[in-house]
């Protein structure tokens, strides 16, 4: 099974590289993925988070499981004015967690594992999770969102861990 990389890796604060065909081997990635999501357990990964720089999420936050949502470049192109805090944590830094604002709800486009544009409005954890994705894809971790105090003080406490 793919392995998570661990915080401070260079594939984390990378802008991963889009994909141009949905392949077997791409569709195999997102196996790995869906596999390491559910064994944390967890309600979404990104390729960067297991080593991969490709832009490829994962997301399942249904309460039964197994509806996963397979996603190839995906790209907000809506978000709601309503924004919501959310506890938000990451199996690259483990043993800690904070309280993110983002939007309540987001319309996505992405490639499915088909090879189809789709555009999907997600609510709550769903878009939360979404969006946490996106910013891995991006480069990004979840308290980058955060004032340098406050990520400061988390990445030190996850590191003495």
């Amino acid at each position: 099974m793919a392995r998570i990389v661990p915080y401070p890796h260079a594939v984390l604060k990378t802008k991963a590289t889009p994909v141009d065909d949905i392949t077997d081997d791409i569709r195999q990635i997102w196996n790995d993925m869906v596999q390491v999501m559910e064994a944390m357990p967890g309600v979404g990964l990104a390729a960067p988070q297991i080593g991969i720089s490709l832009r490829l999420a994962v997301v399942d936050a249904s309460d039964d499981r197994g509806q996963v949502i397979r996603m190839a470049n995906p790209e907000i192109l809506h978000s709601s004015v309503k924004i919501e805090p959310g506890t938000e944590a990451s199996p690259n830094l483990p043993g800690v967690s904070a309280q993110i604002k983002r939007p309540r709800g987001i319309t996505v486009r992405y490639l499915d594992e088909t090879g189809m544009i789709v555009r999907k409005d997600l609510v709550g954890l769903w878009a939360r999770s979404c969006q946490h994705q996106i910013d891995h894809l991006n480069g990004r971790m979840y308290f980058d969102n955060l004032s340098k105090l406050k990520r400061d003080m988390l990445i030190k406490k996850a590191m003495k861990r």
